[in-house]
């Protein structure tokens, strides 16, 4: 008789095995997370999504900003043959649900309480005609300013904390033989500045009404036209060599003491991390000059797409919920520099860069000071940011560019644009 039940229970275990094999799918993931904090990153999700007996089929496009890999997957999803899924965010995502391509998540959402975790400025934009089609894997700040203390004891300056006081540090830590601020002449890069240098010029409001409303007024008015001065005074303060940069060398620099600071979003510190440093002590994270109190949100998102397969179908939701439980958040967020998407995370494991950014993330949702970057695709069109971007690098690599003219010129774009 025992030998019997044991007989059962193994080939009642076998089965189960079978089973689940059979329902085990695999995804394709297409994604530009290559460099070190965030393909550690990228590794943890693999990882435990093979956990629940599920493959990852790793499709990574290398390039900062996402440019390549949108080129790649546009040609893959017309061809009739998208990945599981793809890094795409802000107002791309209802571009291509309107196109009707991405799958409906409302069941894993449903089962994840998603709703009642995620802040509802996040779960709009994850949504297209009201159903779930992409999932939020983190918070970054942009408007950081990254600054080796070392550099800045060297040249005698404290952290700036408006941008004539930037200024006036730039001129000392030049003088004392060091690049005052690391940077990559790539478009998104240079958009990335502007932004930080556009948030403290017009506020936040104003900062809304020409980047999010796209208000002409405000595109080519005085207080654009000091952003553009402003902006143009930055330019002087970068080493030669910064054209086609890419930002995780820009923040090298930083790291290694070449160059004293980097306004960059909060993946630069996932490279940080990486070298061993710590923040308060190897590096300094504060915000970027005339910013404090404000965020500037750029909310990193899978889209999933349209797939056949019923076991690869399996392997998506499984990839979907997993986003979005607290095990991976947190490691996720620890190693992308990023704050988690969930409002009910322990933080207890991240670093004072991580709770200040928390902090104020949640208080400037409150004063009306959260608004979306531009520069990475969250607060406009991708054909109104392309508009953006032309006329920014042009005036940023041009030493005659005159501030008025990039104003007018910012506006006649946008308005072509849309």
């Amino acid at each position: 008789m025992k030998m019997k039940k044991t007989l059962l229970t193994l080939s009642l275990l076998a089965a189960g095995t079978m089973a689940n094999l059979a329902n085990a799918g695999q995804v394709e993931v297409l994604h530009w997370w290559t460099s070190g904090g965030e393909a550690k990153s990228v590794a943890a999700l693999k990882d435990m999504l093979e956990k629940k007996g599920h493959s990852w089929k790793d499709f990574a496009v290398a390039g900062g900003g996402g440019e390549s890999a949108m080129t790649v997957l546009k040609t893959r999803a017309v061809s009739g043959n998208p990945p599981s899924a793809a890094q795409i965010k802000g107002h791309d995502i209802q571009e291509w649900g309107g196109l009707g391509f991405l799958t409906t998540l409302d069941d894993v959402a449903k089962q994840g309480d998603w709703d009642k975790n995620v802040p509802s400025i996040v779960t709009d934009v994850m949504k297209f005609n009201g159903e779930y089609v992409a999932v939020p894997v983190n918070v970054h700040r942009v408007n950081w300013l990254w600054a080796n203390p070392e550099v800045l004891k060297k040249a005698g300056v404290s952290v700036p904390t408006t941008l004539d006081e930037f200024f006036a540090a730039a001129e000392k830590i030049k003088a004392a033989g060091f690049i005052p601020l690391a940077h990559g002449g790539q478009p998104w890069q240079d958009a990335t500045v502007f932004e930080a240098v556009a948030l403290d010029v017009l506020g936040s409001q104003d900062y809304v009404k020409a980047f999010v409303d796209l208000d002409m007024d405000v595109l080519s008015g005085d207080k654009m036209v000091e952003v553009f001065a402003k902006f143009q005074k930055v330019h002087d303060y970068i080493d030669a060599n910064s054209p086609g940069r890419d930002w995780n060398v820009a923040t090298s620099m930083v790291i290694n003491g070449e160059a004293a600071m980097q306004i960059m979003g909060d993946w630069a510190k996932g490279e940080f991390t990486a070298a061993g440093k710590k923040p308060g002590t190897d590096y300094i994270c504060a915000p970027a000059p005339g910013t404090d109190g404000q965020f500037t949100h750029n909310v990193d998102s899978f889209a999933f797409f349209e797939i056949k397969d019923k076991g690869n179908v399996e392997a998506q939701k499984a990839l979907a919920a997993t986003i979005l439980e607290k095990d991976f958040q947190e490691v996720f967020n620890l190693n992308k520099g990023s704050i988690p998407v969930r409002t009910d995370m322990d933080m207890s494991k991240f670093d004072s860069c991580a709770l200040d950014s928390m902090a104020t993330f949640k208080a400037s949702a409150k004063t009306g000071d959260l608004v979306p970057s531009m520069a990475h695709g969250m607060s406009t069109t991708s054909y109104a940011q392309g508009a953006i971007y032309d006329v920014v690098t042009n005036f940023f690599n041009d030493p005659k560019a005159d501030p008025k003219e990039a104003a007018q010129k910012l506006a006649k774009a946008v308005k072509a644009a849309i």
